[in-house]
């Protein structure tokens, strides 16, 4: 018996969700067979067979997490071991449906004994949490709210691929960044009709990034550390039914208003296909985040590390203004700015807005 672990899909993607099966075991397969399709936090995955075989046994099935590196499937092959094919499988696998222990081990290849928690282990551990357990059909997924107290969740329903990816990212943004939010309008009713205001954006926030570039930065907090970059990688925060994806329009300052559209467009179309590609939606240096396509005002964007700013464009509205003595009807675009406080000042995010602000009255 040989198993064959679950690949790096690429860009270092720690996990994938099954998401169907083209293969049953009893199967034979054939080298390069697509056998399984896999959703990553970025793309939709169609994983061939490494080798030809006949598969003796499927590792997960629909709606499982894999994690990089391990088993994916199992099968018979006369042919050696090649690419993540590796080693020989224990012929004894360890029974995880006992009531006494839990497998939480390294896998039966691994020539290690696996570690295993017992139930007085795991009813200890419960009742720090404050977790009962003495029911065998009670609640599996059980949350806690903020007081400490345990209540479950009456219909769980796991997120995966890019929703549970932006959930990590997130939270990771939450424990490393402190935010600061500015907030301002600016009125466009002299734009002319037909004016692309997503284009305008772009290039008002790469004259903004030339004027004041501390803001198109990375910061690393490991080592109280920063860099500014001169080449703007805007991310574009794309939404989707399945998630929002950020595709980098890369040297975004390089283009005219007709290549900016072009790549806007592309990526749109590559995301309501799931045909992105996770190198497109890595090493932006800052993020447009144009929520106000929905509903929305003004907003605090979430600066996602090691970025230092999000600008977020909330809805065109109209308000009563007053020019030259007399009371007119006008467009204004409201606009909000985040930027990560440790490694900008506020005065460099107030002359970045103003920049933008500027850009755009033009």
């Amino acid at each position: 018996m040989k198993f064959f672990n679950l690949p790096d899909l690429g860009e270092g993607i720690p996990e994938a969700d099954i998401i169907k099966w083209h293969i049953k075991e009893g199967d034979s397969v054939t080298e390069d067979q697509i056998i399984v399709s896999v959703e990553t936090a970025k793309a939709i995955v169609d994983v061939p067979a490494p080798i030809s075989g006949v598969v003796a046994k499927l590792y997960g099935k629909p709606g499982d997490t894999i994690m990089t590196g391990a088993p994916l499937l199992e099968f018979v092959s006369d042919q050696e071991d090649a690419g993540t094919v590796v080693g020989e499988l224990a012929t004894t696998a360890h029974d995880n449906s006992s009531d006494d222990s839990f497998f939480i081990g390294t896998p039966p290849d691994s020539g290690k004994a696996p570690a295993t928690a017992t139930r007085g282990d795991i009813s200890e551990l419960a009742a720090r949490l404050g977790v009962s357990i003495a029911a065998k059909n009670a609640p599996k997924n059980v949350s806690r709210n903020s007081i400490g107290q345990s209540y479950p969740l009456e219909n769980p329903e796991p997120i995966k691929g890019v929703r549970k990816h932006m959930a990590r990212t997130m939270a990771q943004s939450h424990a490393e960044v402190v935010p600061v939010t500015l907030f301002d309008d600016v009125d466009i009713e002299h734009w002319p009709k037909g004016t692309d205001i997503t284009v305008r954006l772009i290039q008002a926030i790469t004259a903004a990034c030339k004027e004041e570039p501390a803001l198109n930065a990375w910061f690393d907090e490991t080592v109280m550390s920063r860099e500014v970059f001169t080449s703007v990688h805007l991310g574009l925060a794309v939404d989707s039914d399945d998630g929002l994806f950020v595709p980098v329009i890369r040297d975004a300052e390089k283009q005219d208003a007709a290549a900016l559209r072009n790549s806007i467009n592309e990526f749109r179309k590559a995301v309501e296909e799931r045909s992105l590609p996770p190198s497109e939606m890595q090493g932006a240096t800052i993020t447009l985040s144009n929520f106000g396509v929905f509903a929305g005002q003004f907003a605090t964007p979430v600066v996602v590390p090691p970025m230092v700013c999000i600008i977020g464009v909330g809805r065109l509205r109209n308000r009563v203004v007053s020019e030259d003595g007399q009371i007119q009807n006008h467009r204004i675009l409201p606009i909000s700015l985040t930027f990560d406080h440790r490694a900008a000042t506020g005065g460099e995010a107030t002359r970045f807005l103003h920049c933008m602000l500027q850009k755009l009255s033009e």
